[in-house]
């Protein structure tokens, strides 16, 4: 797979969390420093810094400083886009399954993301959507049975209960709100939201950037 190797040396330092709540961490929990970037799986905005962070920024910064910042995704649902929800389900669902393998599958969400534009899904049904959503987890080696099984909506008397992930989906949902996360992608240094942040930014921008944060 493209940039496995990447993965893999991130995945070195990514930290599974204690409960499904804390964040998709790389790093050390107790660092000095906290970068939070809010991305949406259908923002090609959020694809870029996504990309730029985990290929560039993050070995480049952690061979540097070391273990002084720690980097965390949050999920930014754009509730425009209805199938955002269902990305960010399925992101949840593959870390449930396979925790070392979230960051390979949010790359393969927005390397796949024109499939979920409005354009081109909106007549698709929901059902549908988590099938082609399996087939890329499935595709990286994440068990495709047990990944269905946490979004899967069970054929009962209508309760309205969701599917297995849908409390996970509302934490990050809330945690987002709470915060007064607007637009995607967001950048939050140390809990500070830094608007001169730019998704446009290159490895060069982004230390000089931290230049001035460490």
């Amino acid at each position: 797979m493209k940039n496995a190797m990447d993965f893999d040396k991130l995945n070195q330092a990514l930290n599974v969390a204690s409960t499904p709540y804390s964040g998709h961490r790389i790093g050390a929990r107790d660092a000095a420093h906290t970068l939070e970037f809010y991305v949406d799986f259908t923002c090609p905005f959020s694809r870029r810094i996504f990309n730029t962070l985990t290929k560039e920024v993050i070995p480049n910064i952690r061979a540097k400083f070391g273990d002084s910042v720690q980097f965390i995704l949050r999920h930014q649902v754009q509730p425009w886009h209805p199938q955002s929800t269902l990305l960010h389900e399925a992101s949840l669902a593959a870390e449930k399954v396979d925790p070392k393998k979230f960051l390979a599958y949010a790359e393969k969400l927005f390397d796949v993301q024109r499939d979920y534009f409005d354009e081109a899904c909106h007549n698709q049904s929901r059902t549908q959507m988590y099938q082609s959503l399996a087939d890329h987890a499935a595709f990286i080696g994440i068990n495709r049975e047990e990944f269905l099984a946490y979004l899967s909506i069970p054929n009962t008397e209508p309760r309205n209960k969701g599917n297995k992930i849908h409390e996970d989906l509302k934490y990050h949902i809330k945690l987002a709100r709470q915060n007064g996360i607007h637009v995607s992608p967001t950048v939050l240094f140390d809990g500070i939201i830094d608007s001169t942040v730019s998704s446009s930014w290159g490895l060069n921008e982004w230390r000089n950037w931290f230049q001035t944060k460490l």
